[in-house]
């Protein structure tokens, strides 16, 4: 096993990582849906945003990974920030510096690498967006771009230290961060020839509840239904909060025909809540599927959905 070199600057890249306040800090969405994309569209088990501290690798954000950290001598994210753009090992036994590393060799252990460093401003490599699996595997042209493109969001992110992609009341991505992110997956989904399924929401009832019950009690339902679509979807769906009451989840791999199932499941959710409330909520939804011939991207899917849930809308006051 080769361990990482030290950057000949590795001082002052620590005092960097230091300074964004980011290590040993809790799970937080914007870094939380790029992993939750990445193990989706690549269709691997494993993807982390890591942290090159100066004895260890720490997960700011991980699906598929027990642990919160482990030690640099054995990560290949500390090789991948000495990298100028990204790092692919297609079969981990066949590279000379991972072949008898301790999380290649264990049960399950890691054969494919693709990590593409996250740079500050000042051009400290001080960590990844990486993804990993138990098989070999080669990582095409295409997916090289991808997986670099998401990683240039997610530094783009840290390095601005803003929220101006997350919804400041729910949590959830805004419309900029819905429809940058998207784009993407939609991209992806058009590449590989997969399926992908848009559901546009309007709440119904809500202007009632801001009228009678005052804007703090419409706050709070705004965050309900926010966290009643992270619970009934899957975790790797893409959710956003749009504006005023109108959301939006973009189910990847998914046609429109197996969508029904976690709206079934939205539909109790949502009449359970009602029973604690003095009020009825319920919501519209427009469906669309991915169609290559006419959607060229996320803005298209968000537009047809929307109109379908007008539609819908319309339909429930004559």
């Amino acid at each position: 096993m080769t361990r990482p070199p030290v950057p000949e600057n590795e001082q002052a890249r620590l005092s960097e990582l230091t300074s964004l306040g980011l290590l040993d800090t809790d799970a937080e969405e914007r870094f939380d849906r790029y992993t939750r994309l990445a193990v989706r569209v690549f269709q691997l088990p494993y993807a982390m945003v890591t942290l090159i501290d100066s004895d260890r690798q720490w997960f700011k954000s991980r699906q598929g990974i027990p642990i919160q950290e482990s030690p640099r001598d054995f990560s290949f994210c500390a090789h991948a920030i000495l990298e100028d753009e990204i790092l692919v090992i297609p079969d981990t036994l066949e590279d000379v510096r991972f072949a008898d590393n301790p999380v290649v060799n264990m049960e399950k252990g890691i054969r494919f690498y693709a990590g593409c460093p996250i740079r500050t401003p000042k051009g400290f490599a001080i960590g990844t967006l990486c993804i990993a699996g138990t098989e070999p595997m080669e990582l095409s042209t295409a997916d090289r771009q991808l997986l670099k493109d998401l990683s240039k969001m997610l530094q783009d992110e840290i390095n601005h230290q803003t929220v101006a992609t997350i919804d400041e009341l729910t949590g959830l991505s805004n419309r900029r961060g819905f429809l940058g992110i998207g784009n993407h997956a939609v991209a992806l989904c058009r590449r590989m020839n997969r399926p992908a399924t848009l559901m546009f929401f309007d709440l119904d009832g809500f202007k009632l509840v801001n009228d009678q019950f005052g804007h703090q009690e419409g706050d709070k339902v705004l965050i309900d239904i926010g966290q009643l679509l992270l619970t009934e979807f899957r975790f790797s769906d893409v959710i956003a909060r749009l504006g005023g009451d109108e959301f939006c989840v973009l189910l990847t791999g998914t046609d429109a025909e197996h969508a029904h199932k976690p709206l079934e499941n939205l539909n109790l959710a949502v009449q359970l809540e009602n029973n604690k409330n003095p009020y009825v909520i319920g919501y519209s939804v427009g469906t669309v599927a991915l169609d290559p011939a006419k959607h060229d991207s996320i803005s298209d899917l968000v537009a047809e959905a929307d109109r379908l849930m007008y539609e819908q809308k319309r339909s429930k006051t004559r």
